[in-house]
């Protein structure tokens, strides 16, 4: 029997139900939650996500800023430009826009965002406080994908819990939050790109996370050494799950975002839409068609985690408007 379709959209409207109820007792109480996102020289991949995160928060109640800084800006400006915001008292959650110029270090910046202000959850305090099952923010697309699984399943002691990718912005994060619980948790493995014989480990995972992205990857670094004129050979952009490294009756919950060509021509470029640009599709990390023959439930991509974490990040805006009151 095929798969149950996790709807991301579904879950993300409930979150998002909740979300605009808290932001209006907010603002009703003087206190409105102000996300502002800091973002420096003009990115066209990185205005998609600024416009977006505009039309979500404006939809729910939440005051929305996007503060475009000069791409030139020296490290000590932008740090005191974020020590400006982590002071002032009308902005209650900050988030910094990628990728940023090669004169700053982005580590160094995300860092100095105050851990009280953090929406992405991705401060070291934050992502420590995981460790102690406490903190009010965690980071958004592990929260998306553990809330998921939460709603399809909410029985996960004694499980076998699989991780693929082991990033400090995804596959970390899931690990700490499934094992939350003391009596109620799975046991978790954390698996990556590097792993010896992936498949013995996914076979037996009765919820298995995927978050390595592969395809994307491998298309880039072809990509960069085509442009290069390196002579390369077409890249496998395959699935890095197939339907055979599935468990039967498992639940998959596919992360991955990957952006790759539809195909190439002879001579080894991608094929062409009707506009003449290059024809891509969207893909997860997971051989849908062949995995929801074989599993119980599993995410599409897209309308799976991605929705949902779009709601995290306005759920943690709330989260530390509250804590600021």
């Amino acid at each position: 029997m095929a798969a149950k379709i996790i709807d991301g959209e579904a879950v993300a409207k409930t979150l998002t139900d909740q979300i605009i109820a808290d932001a209006t007792e907010l603002t009703a109480a003087g206190r409105p939650p102000h996300l502002v996102a800091v973002q420096v020289g003009e990115n066209p991949a990185s205005k998609i996500y600024t416009n977006m995160q505009r039309k979500n928060c404006e939809a729910a109640g939440l005051e929305y800023e996007l503060l475009e800084l000069d791409e030139g800006i020296s490290q000590n400006d932008l740090l005191a430009k974020i020590d400006e915001l982590n002071n002032d008292p009308k902005v209650t959650g900050l988030i910094l826009q990628m990728p940023l110029p090669s004169q700053i270090d982005a580590r160094q910046v995300q860092v100095a965002i105050s851990p009280a202000k953090d929406v992405e959850g991705m401060h070291p305090e934050n992502m420590g406080q995981l460790f102690y099952g406490g903190g009010i923010v965690s980071a958004c697309t592990a929260a998306a994908a553990v809330e998921l699984l939460k709603q399809t399943e909410s029985n996960l002691a004694g499980k076998e819990a699989v991780v693929v990718g082991h990033s400090e912005i995804v596959g970390k994060p899931i690990a700490a939050m499934l094992l939350q619980s003391l009596t109620e948790s799975p046991t978790v493995t954390v698996c990556h790109i590097a792993t010896k014989d992936l498949a013995s480990h996914t076979k037996n995972a009765d919820i298995l996370f995927v978050a390595a992205g592969v395809s994307q990857a491998k298309w880039r670094g072809y990509n960069r050494k085509k442009k290069a004129g390196e002579d390369v050979s077409l890249p496998d952009l395959t699935p890095l799950i197939t339907g055979e490294m599935v468990k039967e009756g498992a639940i998959v919950i596919d992360v991955a975002i990957n952006r790759i060509p539809k195909g190439f021509d002879s001579g080894g470029a991608p094929l062409k839409n009707d506009k003449g640009k290059n024809a891509m599709k969207t893909v997860g990390d997971v051989d849908f068609e062949a995995a929801k023959e074989k599993a119980a439930a599993i995410t599409p991509v897209p309308g799976g985690v991605g929705p949902v974490t779009v709601a995290m990040l306005l759920k943690n805006t709330i989260a530390c408007a509250k804590a600021m009151a």
